[in-house]
């Protein structure tokens, strides 16, 4: 099962693509990894979903990744003894702890974390974005607010702090219970919310370990102002711009989106670009021509994977939505300007040897004009290296971890294929040209690039490179050290 694109994607499964006869339809239209959004999933209902896509996986022989979407703490208003009421434009409203119901000019807020932290001059967004107000005056029991952006405003609205720090950690106990019940149940990836400063990674890790990567949605200002302490401290990244461009202006989100993915790039670290990027497909089957540009950035740009939310999950084209975003993956990476768009924002490789070999690797291989980059990995650090070069043939990731060959199906380029440690660098140059020829990815007399941690098995140690070329039987021919 070869994907004739790099660039992977995320489909979240929900009431419309529950099914296993869903899920494996969209398997085959496109899908490397399926996100499950603890939000509105139970326990049984997403053990349901693991054990589906785990199942369609056996059936291909192929291994498809799944993502566990923590919620994250979520801050709501009071109630309104009319349910709503309209809060005009530059009118003052108060934010108060006493529990009665509110009117035009306040509401009860059951969050003392936020009477704590918020401050004059704080900016204080509703109702996804729709109302906005500025604090004038604070204290322990009552915000003030002069409101910049007026409208109706219902009952058990959200509340989003985008100027204030607030001293929370991004695990709720429903989090800490989802992510027990999704690492019981073996989940490749797990998607932190209301990541605020990298220290909300450190506490996840403790309880994660090794059983799962993190990836850190960046949804939050306080979250792009650490960016790079906090992509050092996560294992992939996404970039979540429905709640960023809630808390931020959304002509500010395209900017922040090219920047996340150019560090998280730099740094080796996968990075998603999700939300509405098909948006009209929920209920068309056809996307705009906007979205359809939309999704062509993110490719242009070495995102390792785009992300569909609603329009697989509750959408009434899921399958569409697959087959439309790749299609425009494929095309976007056939273009002539492809090439020259992706690798216009390269970095220098990190200065440690390991790096510098796989650098060298996507080098090599290109003025040999080889025909795939084969990586034996155990923890997928050697893959994660030589992908950040962003070679232009393919890479297959050799493990004999099958966590590892799921987690490798978010990374760009990359195909994950499970196989036993080879039993010494013969053995491992035999395997490596067999395997890519049977994947049809070399043809006799094509070369392929070798590279390994030796001794074999070492994690971390990205240090040999190999050179081989195949015969008419997919056997090496000759080998170059």
């Amino acid at each position: 099962m070869r994907r004739n694109r790099r660039v992977k994607i995320v489909a979240t499964l929900g009431p419309a693509s529950a099914a296993p006869e869903m899920v494996e339809r969209l398997f085959l239209a496109g899908v490397d990894v399926f996100r499950i959004n603890m939000s509105h999933s139970s326990h049984d209902g997403s053990k349901t979903l693991y054990n589906t896509v785990r199942a369609c996986a056996a059936r291909h022989r192929h291994p498809i990744g799944i993502l566990a979407d923590l919620q994250g703490p979520k801050f709501r208003i009071g109630e309104f003894q009319a349910g709503r009421v309209n809060v005009p434009a530059k009118s003052i409203f108060r934010f108060d702890r006493a529990e009665v119901l509110g009117d035009s000019e306040r509401v009860f807020l059951p969050h003392t974390q936020i009477f704590d932290a918020i401050e004059p001059g704080h900016n204080l967004v509703l109702d996804d974005g729709k109302l906005r107000m500025r604090v004038i005056e604070k204290s322990d029991v009552q915000i003030v607010t002069e409101v910049i952006t007026g409208g109706m405003l219902a009952s058990r609205k959200g509340i989003s702090m985008p100027d204030t720090l607030l001293p929370i950690s991004p695990l709720t106990e429903k989090d800490k219970q989802d992510l027990s019940h999704a690492l019981k149940l073996g989940v490749d990836w797990v998607a932190l919310s209301f990541v605020q400063r990298a220290e909300d990674l450190h506490e996840v890790r403790k309880l994660i370990g090794d059983k799962a990567a993190i990836l850190s949605k960046i949804e939050k200002p306080s979250a792009v102002t650490d960016l790079e302490a906090i992509i050092a401290a996560s294992d992939g990244i996404m970039v979540a711009r429905g709640d960023l461009g809630v808390e931020l202006p959304v002509e500010k989100v395209p900017g922040i989106q090219k920047r996340i993915t150019r560090m998280a790039r730099a740094a080796g670290k996968p990075v998603i670009v999700a939300t509405q990027m098909l948006e009209s497909m929920i209920s068309s089957p056809m996307p705009t021509r906007a979205e359809v540009s939309d999704v062509a950035t993110a490719v242009f740009d070495g995102a390792d994977a785009i992300m569909l939310s609603a329009e697989s999950a509750v959408g009434q084209y899921p399958t569409e939505a697959i087959q439309m975003m790749d299609k425009i993956a494929i095309e976007c990476e056939h273009d002539p300007v492809y090439e020259a768009i992706l690798y216009a924002t390269q970095t220098e490789p990190l200065p440690t040897g390991a790096d510098a070999i796989a650098a060298a690797a996507s080098a090599i291989a290109d003025t040999v004009q080889l025909g795939a980059i084969v990586c034996y990995t155990a923890t997928g650090s050697t893959v994660l290296r030589v992908t950040r070069e962003r070679p232009g043939i393919p890479v297959i990731g050799l493990t004999p971890v099958e966590s590892t060959a799921r987690r490798l199906s978010l990374v760009w380029g990359v195909q994950s294929i499970l196989t036993g440690d080879p039993e010494n660098l013969s053995h491992m140059v035999r395997k490596a040209c067999r395997i890519a020829f049977e994947e049809g990815l070399v043809k006799p007399r094509d070369g392929i690039l070798i590279t390994a941690g030796v001794p074999l098995g070492s994690p971390g140690a990205t240090n040999m490179i190999r050179i081989a070329f195949v015969d008419e039987s997919g056997a090496p021919i000759a080998e170059d050290v």
